[in-house]
């Protein structure tokens, strides 16, 4: 199927009887005439029906009859059909008095973006966002649905905008109230937002959430270098998690650590059994942790129950120049890549893990006008990260975003798409005001 953005009508489409009667079509004693279905794709009506319903229904020779609403008096036909706009007068003192539970209620069902800028109305809203009662009920409510959020410097100081895909608008989010470091993101999960980098000459994750703009730095690890990293978010439990995998450091090989919210500590797992992996092309799905492994061929899954890698032994497929591993729901697990030596023959395609074969089985391709589009040249880098069976693209060079709906077999832009720096860093994101960093 070759999606794209908008969606067209179908060729043939069909104008009932009723809306040619409302233009006119009437019989000699005023009755509605039946007209039969006209086509509007320019294609002719040779029916005998088709031939009595477009006989000319001129001015001249049509009757019109004028009738009035039933129901309808004359004073409220004249003004039937305007559109009216009274000043209507909000009582301070009726408004002031809205109980608690029921501005909770209202609150809960605007958009968190909306919300996030009504902080500045009054001291009272802005405590209100911040009350255990809000946060209860904002938990209870369906989730805003995935957003894409966009984080850089410019030059020095971090800016971030957020595209919600549901209200399919950009906002704007400070994120100065994040300490002044070298840092980068890592990820999102939840509702909270993970950074790690470095503060001066140590390296430091910390955890935030921009919607309540608050953060803090988690304790360091016990081999505090610069580490691959992912969070994930238990909303059950309210904890979270840090997971970090066994890079090579040196000529040592650091164990996996992983950060437990509840207890704010690091604990020490197994070394991964991998001589050669791409430890930055990761996913995490089922509790289960997924890195693309060189030698042995295949992945690496670390399983977060039991503390312990197994090897997947998945061969990839033939002529992969780059792949990315994209999480999806109920267990789907995703592989992203191009294919193809030369430039002219190259294509984006899409595998999903057959987990009972251990074989990846293609199941899209991405159309070659959004290919070219994406990646003008054959060398040029491109970003690929997924959530909930959606997976976005983004090419560094050409500053333009392309979302992909497994599910409904959809490709689609970005609308006014962010993506103008080169250091632009980008993931989806949860907008939730329930995310507690502790």
């Amino acid at each position: 199927m070759d999606g794209s953005a908008g969606e067209s009508s179908e060729s043939g489409s069909i104008v009932s009887s009723s809306q040619s009667s409302k233009n006119g079509a009437h019989d000699d004693d005023g009755c509605p005439r039946q007209v039969s279905p006209v086509r509007i794709d320019g294609s002719r009506n040779t029916s005998p029906m088709g031939r009595v319903g477009l006989r000319n229904t001129s001015p001249s020779r049509q009757k019109v009859i004028k009738t009035k609403p039933r129901g309808l008096d004359e004073e409220t036909i004249a003004t039937f059909g305007k559109v009216v706009h009274p000043d209507v007068q909000m009582e301070d003192s009726i408004w002031a008095m809205l109980p608690e539970d029921l501005l909770n209620e209202i609150l809960v069902r605007v958009p968190p973006f909306i919300i996030f800028r009504l902080r500045s109305v009054c001291k009272r809203w802005n405590s209100i966002l911040q009350d255990s009662s809000f946060l209860k009920f904002h938990s209870q409510v369906p989730s805003h649905g995935p957003c894409l959020l966009t984080f850089w410097k410019n030059p020095h100081t971090p800016q971030c905008s957020v595209f919600s895909l549901p209200l399919k608008a950009w906002y704007r989010i400070p994120f100065t109230f994040l300490p002044q470091w070298a840092f980068w993101l890592v990820g999102s999960s939840g509702g909270l937002v993970c950074f790690s980098g470095l503060d001066g000459l140590t390296f430091k994750t910390l955890v935030c959430n921009p919607l309540t703009q608050t953060w803090r730095t988690l304790p360091s690890m016990h081999y505090n270098q610069q580490r691959q990293l992912i969070m994930v978010v238990d909303r059950i439990d309210r904890s979270f998690k840090v997971i970090a995998t066994g890079d090579i450091y040196g000529d040592k090989s650091l164990p996996t650590e992983v950060y437990d919210s509840k207890l704010d500590r690091w604990s020490l797992h197994q070394i991964m059994p991998a001589v050669n992996l791409c430890s930055s092309k990761m996913a995490y799905c089922d509790s289960r942790l997924y890195l693309e492994a060189l030698s042995p061929l295949g992945l690496m899954m670390y399983r977060l129950d039991t503390g312990y890698w197994e090897h997947i032994p998945a061969k990839f497929p033939r002529s992969l120049l780059d792949g990315y591993l994209v999480a999806g729901t109920q267990k789907r697990l995703f592989l992203v890549g191009r294919i193809g030596l030369y430039s002219t023959l190259q294509s984006m395609r899409i595998w999903e893990l057959d987990h009972a074969k251990i074989t990846w089985v293609e199941i899209s391709r991405m159309p070659p006008k959004y290919f070219r589009a994406l990646l003008r040249l054959s060398a040029e880098r491109f970003e690929c990260f997924g959530q909930d069976n959606l997976i976005c693209f983004t090419s560094w060079n050409q500053g333009k975003g392309l979302l992909y709906d497994v599910d409904k077999k959809v490709w689609s832009w970005i609308a006014g798409c962010a993506l103008q720096s080169y250091n632009c860093q980008v993931c989806f994101y949860e907008p939730r005001f329930d995310a507690c960093i502790y």
